[in-house]
């Protein structure tokens, strides 16, 4: 066990029986900004718990608020009202200085003339701790981050990658009980960036504590956190597991921007069994789950991800969805095919097919073609039961 887990434990420890407090807690937070006499809204009453030691992800587009929650989380912006609370203590006017959380900024922000060692040891050296307690903790950190071997190296002389884990180190090396990181990996290229995703995951199982990060990048989010809140115009439109949040999105908003999904509203034509049946053009047919919301002659709108679909030029047999269209794009990635799919009343369906024979495209550009799905596959946006 590490020094911070075991400063961790030591500040755990109480009551067994009494429930774990939330490392980080949001209750009715808001953020207004004054511009041009008008009241420009930022986070519109957001209510958040983060668990002890959970990897938790913010992801959004630019501008939903999500950068300003953290800052307030962080005590770099205040509230306009609500309550900030860490580790059950109210901060809401407590400064930053005075929080037990570190951030780690997209630009890194390492000090140029310093090396490894005095970027990591800066902090502590601050803090006025004796020298041989900044040489233990600089060590431990750099051994951790796997950084050892390069203490005397300056930024410039180390990769992307490398910086980040400098600047990780730096906040770590500080103890926080939470490390805040806004888009860590924004500035790393593709095959780096999805390396990087795999270490930050590393580090924060090995040091155990509480991880949230800010970030655009749906893939990331999926990839490395515990639990994922989806913002929108200021306001968390969906929260939960990685698989939950991308398989069974609440809204259409999530439904959209998780991922790349397939959109078709229609009505419920009946009921047969614990299957809803929804009609697609003259032939076509949508099955999902009827759940208790689900009556005939009723409004639905219904999801599909592409990777779910099979593509054929034959109809498929009973008891799928089936629906018929024209192919307008053809595409070989690699790893798969993709294709659009115009149906009939003209929605475009996206298709993914793994690139598993040799034989090329099952269809091209103007074949007509039948999308087949099982029915639990077909999901009802609004049906996921809160947890």
């Amino acid at each position: 066990m590490t020094d911070i887990q075991q400063d961790m434990a030591a500040a755990e420890a109480g009551d067994p029986a009494a429930a774990p407090v939330p490392a980080i807690e949001l209750a009715g937070v808001v953020k207004e900004y004054h511009a041009r006499g008008e009241v420009v809204p930022a986070v519109r009453g957001v209510d958040l718990s983060i668990a002890e030691g959970e990897f938790f992800a913010l992801l959004g587009p630019s501008g939903c608020g999500k950068t300003t929650t953290m800052r307030m989380v962080a005590g770099f912006e205040d509230p306009t009202r609500g309550t900030v609370r860490l580790h059950g203590r109210d901060v809401t006017a407590v400064p930053p200085n005075r929080r037990d959380v570190n951030m780690v900024f997209q630009s890194y922000a390492l000090f140029p003339h310093m090396n490894v060692w005095d970027n990591v040891a800066f902090g502590l050296r601050r803090r006025g701790l004796p020298r041989e307690e900044v040489r233990r903790r600089v060590a431990e950190t750099l051994e951790i981050v796997d950084l050892a071997g390069r203490e005397r190296r300056r930024p410039r002389e180390l990769s992307g990658g490398q910086q980040q884990r400098v600047a990780l180190a730096r906040a770590l090396a500080n103890r926080p009980r939470a490390l805040l990181l806004d888009e860590p990996l924004g500035a790393l290229d593709l095959k780096l960036r999805q390396a990087m995703q795999g270490e930050l995951k590393r580090i924060q199982r090995e040091v155990g504590i509480t991880f949230v990060h800010v970030t655009h990048d749906q893939g990331e989010a999926l990839a490395m956190s515990d639990r994922i809140a989806v913002m929108n115009d200021g306001r968390i439109e969906q929260l939960g597991p990685p698989r939950e949040v991308y398989e069974r999105p609440a809204t259409r908003f999530v439904a959209g921007f998780i991922g790349t999904s397939n959109l078709l509203a229609g009505t419920v034509a009946e009921v047969v069994g614990d299957l809803a049946v929804l009609r697609a053009g003259e032939d076509g047919r949508v099955l999902l789950p009827a759940g208790d919301h689900l009556r005939p002659g009723g409004p639905v709108e219904i999801t599909v991800r592409p990777e779910k679909i099979s593509i054929e030029t034959v109809e498929p047999v009973p008891g799928v969805s089936a629906v018929r269209g024209t192919v307008t794009d053809a595409s070989y990635l690699g790893t798969a095919n993709s294709y659009l799919v115009r149906l009939p009343e003209g929605t475009e369906f996206t298709v993914f097919e793994q690139n598993v024979h040799d034989s090329g495209l099952t269809a091209r550009r103007g074949d007509t073609v039948w999308l087949s799905w099982q029915p639990q596959h077909s999901y009802a946006i609004g049906s996921r039961t809160p947890s």
